[in-house]
């Protein structure tokens, strides 16, 4: 069993509205870069920015025009719902790399995303640019039935984005591209659709009937993959359930199931980062309450190797 470490609330300085609380309640995706922690949120339309060693408030970064309501089912209805954060190496027309965030794509209002450039420091440089996520989805509603994107990691030459399952259709998935194919068809204002170069299920397994399923991902030096799974009692990608089980796993390079331990709590999380200190890999790990007066966490466990 995996014990955690409680470091942080997700607290912000200001707010998107004056309606909404100060902090982020529905973290969804997680990259430290340097002493710098990024935190997407998946009810809103900003990026969170958090110092990783100071406790002091965090910041919003705009990442999409517009407002949300303030009321839950409207703002579900209407959010862009960006689940997965990941860190992009330098590349055409981001010399130092950026922040890729995305949206789920399980509704017609969720496959935006955008790329947030980043300096030499890690710090975020201008104004992010928003991308139409259609190409590279676009073919993915025909692969699953209720397509949810949870997670994106970019290994070598590849961006794979992890699809999560639910207890109606329990359909987990690593999803393989060529990554400057990808990043080129992300940046295009047209362009054709591109085929994945494989999809990858994977059974994580069950409790108490409901089925483990991702919520994030992130990448070891040496190509394999550590995930977060939550086994959340819902029967579909939109309707939020109970959390009765987490789990942290860990993927080989080629895409083989390598363990899985399960958190003494149910705690729902929704993002996670990694580091490998010998057989040790320290995570960090931030969390989605699923409702709007909590605040979310940053927390903090190890596994060993």
């Amino acid at each position: 069993m995996i014990t955690v470490t409680e470091i942080r609330a997700l607290n912000i300085a200001a707010a998107a509205s004056t309606k909404r609380p100060l902090h982020l309640s529905a973290a969804s995706g997680l990259v430290c870069v340097g002493s710098t922690i990024y935190v997407v949120a998946d009810d809103e339309l900003h990026l969170g920015v958090f110092s990783k060693n100071l406790p002091e408030p965090g910041r919003l970064v705009r990442l999409f025009e517009g407002v949300l309501p303030d009321k839950k089912a409207a703002r579900k209805r209407m959010k862009p719902d960006l689940e997965a954060l990941t860190l992009v190496p330098p590349f055409e027309n981001f010399p130092h790399g950026a922040l890729l965030a995305l949206g789920s794509g399980s509704r017609p209002n969720r496959g935006r995303g955008a790329f947030v450039a980043l300096d030499s420091d890690g710090t975020v440089l201008g104004p992010p640019r928003e991308m139409d996520m259609s190409p590279v989805i676009g073919p993915l509603h025909d692969a699953f039935d209720e397509l949810n994107i949870e997670g994106a990691v970019i290994i070598g030459d590849e961006l794979r984005l992890f699809q999560r399952g639910n207890k109606g259709q329990a359909d987990n998935a690593i999803i393989s591209y060529s990554v400057w194919q990808a990043l080129a068809a992300l940046q295009s204002i047209k362009t054709d659709p591109i085929e994945p170069t494989a999809i990858n299920r994977l059974d994580l397994g069950y409790i108490s009937g409901v089925p483990f399923c991702f919520t994030d991902a992130t990448a070891l030096a040496n190509g394999d993959m550590v995930f977060c799974a939550v086994a959340e009692d819902t029967e579909n990608a939109y309707r939020d359930g109970p959390c009765i089980g987490a789990a942290i796993g860990i993927v080989s390079h080629d895409g083989r199931l390598l363990s899985m331990q399960q958190f003494d709590q149910p705690h729902k999380v929704e993002g996670i980062s990694a580091r490998q200190n010998g057989d040790i890999i320290d995570l960090l790990l931030v969390t989605d309450p699923d409702d709007a007066e909590i605040p979310a966490l940053l927390l903090s466990a190890s596994i060993a190797r």
